[in-house]
């Protein structure tokens, strides 16, 4: 069973940046394509990125392509979200797990972009 925890939010003035990591447990995580997603209030868990076993295949949404950068390091289990120009429209709770959101759902990390 993989566990997720995330982490890395906080408070950013618009503009700013932010670096998210997740830690995964299990001996499955080298295999399988790895996402973040994030849930703004009021609003539904959306797909912001995803990275493939290897890391050499990448995809983001749209409203993040060009400012956000998906990494990972399987030596460590990690996989990374690196947030650059961020607007206020970012602000959510981050969560990462497999690109199919099978995984148990983590506590998330909360990041919130001032205007």
């Amino acid at each position: 069973q993989v566990q997720l925890v995330e982490s890395g939010g906080g408070l950013v003035q618009a503009g700013g940046s932010l670096r998210l990591s997740c830690a995964a447990s299990g001996r499955t995580f080298n295999v399988i394509t790895m996402g973040w997603f994030r849930t703004a209030p009021g609003k539904e868990r959306e797909f912001v990125a995803s990275i493939s076993w290897s890391g050499w295949s990448t995809y983001y949404a749209d409203s993040v392509k060009g400012r956000f950068t998906i990494s990972r390091d399987n030596t460590k289990n990690t996989v990374y979200l690196e947030m650059n120009s961020l607007k206020p429209e970012d602000t959510a709770a981050y969560y990462c797990n497999a690109r199919a959101g099978n995984f148990p759902w983590g506590q998330g990390t909360q990041v919130t972009v001032s205007s």
